[in-house]
């Protein structure tokens, strides 16, 4: 027996590797401020030091799995002894006889195989590791790695999934029902076995109170409570599912199957502040366009004859996915004022007949009903409709058919915001916000007035809004591209062609500047010459893209004039706290040339503009430059025509933010099929799209659909953030101009305007204007993409 002895320990493995064993602890992404937004993994573990775990909770564990912990040295030897007399009278092994030191050998070393030689390798295991071990580390591995059911490993991952809070908050009755699971966790569990879990919580405290470590009193209150425990899932602090979605493909993509079971911490640019508001802005506005459009009837009808007791009705309500802060309810009967519903949750509410006045009835696309005079017009008894709250009362609803994205980035480094991918991700998981591509329409016409600019053009150059039709082989016809209002307004300046968002003025654009030559501007813009038609259309925005590439190319605008890389993930941290992945963006700074200059121009003024450069790049690496898309000036002049779209273009309704630092542009494409838009200031950009998956018509403009959305997120995001202007870049000077001709002004002239331009692009007084023919320009061939966007 000796020699057997000898030999398996001599095939053992070492204990060494507890002193730092890596539990398998899953993915956990956070916020840049560091809230919790996911968690990913198939074991829920979190780990906790012994100095952590409630004293109450430790003697629940040692009252139930081993009450002499403390004094032996890793084997019980009255247990064995009463476990091997109560084989040779019983023939059958009895539970039991393993000390916590043998189950850490078990769990971590061994297989759960029930045979003799397991037994001897586990008791050898045990001697080796109170040998290498303290008494508190071994408890600490204990009370980390046990399985107590429903995927929860551990004491603290126990107590979120049955309880919802940390162990430090769990009452002596909880704690010992928690205490009772290691024995049989899949089958007396209490969410599976109610009654068997309450018979383990008594004899839990039976033992407790028989070894003293509970009194009488505790132990009557305790074993009185009534079984409280429910399944709680993975709680996170802040609602961003698309977010660390985006960010968990990316840690996997790095680290594949490791990810999960690493204790990685994932740390991603979202600010959860503006992340709620981004979400709720998508949300209600989405939940008013649909309300615009009228009641499309009840989601389901049920028969009340069936005579099902209430909690009947609520579980089958319960079933129904939702999104948003919207309930499913079932109407149970109707009164001249109100109607009564009954939640998921077996609640009873009162929904008055005035929160319905919008539920005109569909009757088709295009026509509603007239506004509804009675309760009984709208809902009947047995209807399962939605609800939603507003903290005092609860108001009727319906589930938005529309979808919308919003995006917003910081605009010196790209760094992600705030993100919403859809109205609610428990409905659909697919993100508009990165992976649908859709037109863009009027948003993409500042990217083409750019390139413009870039090429000589100016702000006052003067284009002709006339008709143009152009033969399309491909249509068997003409392309008569129009403006939204279907009029021509002649001879129009660069800068008000594009705040009213004239068609015709955007087309003879491209046409001057060239196709060739726009598309080099725009691919520096970050978006793919593979990706851009090769057409006039382009000009309308009939190129396919994501409202996160959108809200980049806007960045170029508000930061001066430089490419960004737009990112979710900022740093990722391993189970030691360890960097190991750090995000290191180029950044966008006008002054980044100061860094080379800096000898000549000593001033505080200079340095000051270095520091906060660096300020925005990893404090351990050197800034990266970002690469220039536009000239500064360009930048500048854009900014300037982006704030008039919203003064007198447009985007007008954007003035009720009383911002004077705001820029934007409205795009709705052909038929109304998406509506956009997009807008900035020098510390935030935000792009917003509206429309529906399986592309029909909104029946709205980017100004009524997405810029509502854009102004809530906006509105909030910068309440009491004082204005930003941009600095004005060498060499742009202002004069006045002939607000006709666009040409300089004559001196004393009532009606000259101001414009800004480079001081290489002065406008002369015999400038010639481009394209103003007042007549149909016929050209060869058209691009083949269709009818007009605007």
């Amino acid at each position: 027996m000796l020699v057997v002895v000898l030999y398996t320990n001599a095939q053992l493995p070492s204990v060494e590797v507890l002193e730092d064993i890596q539990l398998q602890v899953p993915l956990k992404i956070f916020t840049a401020d560091g809230k919790l937004i996911g968690e990913y993994g198939e074991k829920r573990r979190t780990p906790i030091l012994i100095e952590d775990v409630p004293e109450i909770m430790k003697l629940a564990i040692l009252a139930t799995e081993d009450r002499r912990f403390y004094q032996h040295s890793g084997i019980d030897i009255r247990g064995l002894a009463r476990a091997a007399i109560h084989l040779v009278l019983s023939g059958t092994k009895e539970q039991g006889a393993s000390t916590i030191t043998m189950q850490v050998a078990r769990n971590f070393f061994l297989t759960r195989k029930k045979t003799f030689s397991r037994k001897l390798h586990e008791i050898l295991l045990a001697r080796k590791i109170e040998n290498e071990l303290s008494k508190d580390k071994i408890l600490e591995l204990y009370l980390n790695k046990i399985y107590f059911g429903k995927r929860a490993y551990g004491v603290q991952a126990a107590a979120h999934v049955y309880y919802g809070t940390d162990i430090q908050n769990l009452g002596l009755d909880q704690i010992a029902m928690l205490a009772g699971l290691p024995q049989a966790p899949s089958s007396i569990n209490p969410i599976n076995n109610p009654e068997g879990a309450l018979r383990r919580r008594a004899h839990v405290l039976k033992r407790m109170l028989h070894y003293g470590f509970i009194s009488e009193s505790e132990f009557e209150v305790a074993n009185l409570k009534p079984l409280n425990a429910k399944y709680h899932g993975r709680v996170v602090d802040v609602e961003a599912p698309f977010v660390a979605e985006m960010a968990r493909q990316q840690v996997y993509k790095m680290y594949g199957n490791k990810a999960y079971t690493q204790g990685f911490e994932a740390y991603t640019t979202v600010n959860s502040e503006l992340q709620s508001l981004a979400r709720l802005s998508v949300q209600e506005g989405l939940l008013e366009y649909d309300k615009r459009h009228g009641y499309r009837g009840a989601f389901a009808h049920w028969n009340l004859e069936d005579n099902l007791p209430h909690t009947e009705w609520a579980k089958k309500l319960s079933e129904i996915p939702t999104g948003g802060h919207l309930q499913p309810a079932l109407v149970l009967s109707i009164e001249p004022e109100f109607f009564t519903a009954l939640l998921a949750n077996n609640q009873i509410v009162k929904v008055s007949f005035q929160s319905m006045a919008w539920a005109k009835q569909q009757i088709t696309s295009l026509r509603l009903g007239p506004k509804p005079k009675s309760i009984d017009e709208v809902v009947a008894k047995g209807d399962v409709v939605f609800l939603e709250s507003n903290n005092t009362e609860w108001n009727f609803s319906q589930l938005p058919e529309a979808q919308s994205a919003l995006v917003a980035l910081h605009p010196k480094n790209g760094a992600v915001l705030a993100l919403v991918g859809g109205f609610d991700f428990a409905l659909s998981n697919f993100n508009r916000a990165n992976q649908s591509t859709r037109q863009p329409g009027s948003n993409f016409k500042p990217f083409v007035y750019a390139a413009a600019l870039e090429n000589g053009y100016t702000a006052a150059s003067v284009i002709n809004d006339a008709p143009i039709v152009y033969m399309d082989d491909n249509l068997e016809g003409y392309w008569r591209p129009q403006n939204d209002t279907r009029r021509f307004y002649g001879p129009t300046r660069l800068r008000v062609g594009l705040t009213k968002s004239r068609n015709l003025v955007s087309i003879r654009l491209l046409q001057a500047v060239g196709i060739d030559k726009a598309i080099k501007i725009l691919d520096k813009f970050g978006f793919a010459k593979n990706r851009l038609p090769r057409g006039l259309s382009l000009a309308l925005g009939t190129a396919q893209f994501s409202p996160l590439e959108i809200a980049t190319g806007y960045a170029s605008f508000a930061n001066g004039g430089y490419k960004v890389n737009a990112h979710v993930l900022d740093r990722i941290e391993d189970s030691q706290n360890h960097i190991i992945y750090k995000a290191n963006s180029p950044i966008a700074c006008p002054e980044c040339n100061l860094l080379e200059e800096a000898h000549l121009d000593p001033s505080p003024k200079v340095k000051n503009k270095i520091d906060n450069m660096i300020m925005l790049s990893p404090a351990d690496e050197a800034p990266i430059p970002a690469a220039k898309a536009i000239d500064p000036q360009t930048a500048y002049i854009m900014t300037s025509i982006l704030q008039d779209a919203i003064v007198t273009g447009t985007g007008q309704r954007a003035k009720a933010l009383r911002r004077a630092d705001l820029a934007g542009k409205t795009g709705t494409t052909n038929n109304k099929l998406d509506a956009w838009y997009s807008g900035f200031n020098q510390s935030l950009v935000a792009t917003v799209w509206v429309g529906f998956d399986e592309p029909r018509s909104l029946k709205e403009y980017g100004s009524e659909a997405a810029l509502p959305i854009w102004m809530k997120f906006m509105g909030a995001a910068l309440n009491g953030v004082p204005e930003t202007k941009p600095e004005q870049p060498r060499g742009l000077v202002t004069i006045k101009i002939d607000p006709e001709t666009g040409l300089l002004a004559r001196a004393g002239q009532s009606n000259a305007i101001f414009e800004i331009f480079r001081k290489d692009t002065l406008p002369s007084r015999a400038a010639p204007s481009i394209g103003i023919d007042r007549g149909i320009s016929l050209t060869p061939k058209a691009d083949s993409s269709g009818d007009s966007l605007f």
